[in-house]
């Protein structure tokens, strides 16, 4: 039987295909510290669990196809709130950041033309990318400059007759990088000036260290018709469960278009939206809170990271995650290798190995993104296992 092409240009995730070596080792009653998954264990606001537990409609009905109105208006009120003019219609809500970045590429791109991301960058882009026929073109960035990539020059030498859009994370997953504003602005004439769409994954948000206040590219009105902001509540509330996203853009004709795919899969799950907009309610403490416990948790990774002898790592401004280059190898074999030969006191580390994050090939072969999602003893002594296992490895 034939297959699309387009999916065979696609792979596992490059993040969860080492399950099985987990499942192994913890056969053997060996304890495994991940920092692999962007899982948060930050507590869900308790109003998500009130709102479902209260619900008590008769039937369980169909949601509108845009999300239900109460929904859309938290999502509104939030964008009114960090300096975004919102209109009727510039909102809708998805099943997910995942379905809004799928939904738009489908709406944006063809066959043969091209995307610019910034590499690293989060790996199921490829799969949402590729599957429109489109191809990625990635802004190169290192490890020794922190990774960044809002420069003028990289942006230009990227851009080729078939570039139909700019997808950035901001802050980023993997790399932790916060544009500022100037930076903010240059991608944006950079785009007027090739006259691409800008579609900015900001559902990172919330999370920056260095006491900015909340930004998105929505502030700025210029580019508003070229502009795709995707959202979501899986980070910001720490209800990755709940598969509750939002597409924010001012441009009607791209709704329009947008309209026709959250038709054609009906609608998000009722009860998901309705808790969902609960969590908008939630006190300006949480994020406070959320925030404080992330810098302590970077500080402490970053801090162990840097009296491992051979790692370069510029310190993250956001998000929860950090990249890494080790002196190492190969990341992919040396993480099969702590789940299968390493242990300290019946305890190893897990994280993402960096290749699956890059367009380029053999790029990031010796880097791994860090999650940190764990408390600060456990993120201490993982570090401590990354660190034993490196000068075991590289002894053999």
């Amino acid at each position: 039987m034939k297959f699309s092409s387009k999916i065979q240009r696609c792979g596992l995730s490059p993040i969860r295909k080492f399950y099985p070596y987990q499942v192994e080792c913890q056969k053997k009653g060996i304890k495994i510290y991940h920092l692999n998954i962007g899982q948060p264990d930050i507590k869900t606001p308790e109003s998500y669990f009130e709102t479902v537990r209260n619900f008590s409609a008769p039937v369980l009905e169909y949601a509108p196809s845009p999300g239900i109105p109460v929904t859309i208006k938290k999502v509104e009120d939030y964008y009114r709130s960090i300096g975004m003019q919102i209109d009727p219609g510039d909102v809708v809500i998805t099943a997910g950041g995942s379905e809004a970045i799928t939904f738009s590429m489908e709406v944006i791109l063809d066959d043969g033309d091209e995307i610019l991301i910034p590499e690293p960058f989060y790996p199921n882009y490829k799969t949402f990318i590729y599957n429109t026929g489109a191809d990625i073109v990635a802004i190169p960035t290192t490890a020794e400059e922190g990774y960044h990539y809002a420069d003028l020059d990289r942006l230009e030498a990227a851009v080729t007759p078939n570039t139909r859009a700019i997808m950035f994370t901001n802050p980023g997953n993997p790399t932790g990088v916060v544009l500022t504003a100037d930076e903010r602005r240059l991608i944006a004439d950079f785009a007027k000036k090739h006259d691409l769409w800008i579609i900015a994954d900001e559902v990172y948000r919330e999370f920056t260290y260095n006491g900015e206040a909340l930004a998105t590219m929505g502030t700025m009105e210029d580019i508003w018709d070229r502009l795709i902001i995707i959202d979501s509540v899986s980070k910001r509330f720490s209800a990755c469960g709940a598969r509750v996203g939002s597409v924010v853009c001012k441009n009607k004709e791209f709704q329009a278009e947008f309209m026709k795919l959250l038709q054609a899969r009906l609608s998000v799950p009722t009860l998901d939206q309705l808790a969902s907009a609960s969590l908008y309610d939630v006190d300006p403490q949480y994020f406070k809170d959320v925030n404080e416990e992330y810098k302590k948790r970077r500080d402490t990774v970053y801090s162990e990271l840097m009296k491992i002898p051979g790692i370069v790592c510029k310190e993250p401004q956001g998000a929860f995650y950090m990249m890494v280059k080790m002196p190492v190898d190969d990341s992919e074999k040396f993480l099969i290798w702590l789940l299968t030969e390493f242990n300290d006191n019946n305890e190893t580390v897990m994280y993402a190995p960096a290749g699956g994050f890059y367009k380029t090939p053999g790029a990031g072969i010796d880097e791994m993104r860090i999650a940190y999602i764990l408390n600060c003893d456990d993120l201490k002594r993982a570090i401590q296992l990354l660190g034993m296992g490196i000068a075991k490895y590289n002894a053999r």
